[in-house]
């Protein structure tokens, strides 16, 4: 694979992460497909899944996320896509093991995520402390993060 290809697919799934967040979903959709044919990478298969996940397109969603883990491992965007795709299907147990998962992953921004997701798992299970553990990391992992923290403070006065 050239580094022209891979360079021109990296801008399409950039233009197609425009369109997405425009509202433009199918527009979209065919633009991660493009990037995908022209050099698949990880980010496209995971933003490509994410784009049918506003569809409502939960398993194919999952599928891109898939696709995405066989090209790069690291990437831990899709593990917790899958994860967060799970707790929406209320599938929270089959949802955890996908977010520690990302938790490790090498490459992950923004790397508070699967943390707020494994909290609100537990949060749903009445695993409280477990749940404070989770926003407490995520709070360490996004400090400037005011929503976070106020989450956090929340479920400590709930536990005091």
């Amino acid at each position: 694979m050239s580094t022209h290809a891979r360079e021109r697919a990296i801008e399409l799934w950039r233009e197609a992460y425009r369109q997405q967040i425009a509202g433009d979903l199918e527009g979209a959709i065919e633009t991660y497909r493009r990037s995908i044919a022209m050099c698949p990478t990880a980010e496209a298969h995971t933003f490509l899944g994410w784009t049918y996940s506003f569809q409502g397109r939960l398993e194919e969603a999952t599928a891109e996320c898939l696709r995405a883990i066989e090209v790069d491992p690291d990437f831990g965007n899709p593990y917790n896509d899958i994860g967060v795709y799970l707790m929406q299907q209320g599938k929270l147990e089959e949802a955890i093991p996908w977010l520690e998962r990302a938790k490790q992953a090498a490459r992950y921004e923004p790397r508070q995520f699967p943390f707020m997701n494994l909290g609100r798992i537990y949060l749903k299970q009445g695993r409280w402390w477990e749940a404070l553990r989770q926003f407490e990391a995520a709070v360490r992992l996004a400090p400037g993060d005011a929503d976070l923290a106020k989450t956090l403070h929340s479920l400590r006065g709930r536990l005091n």
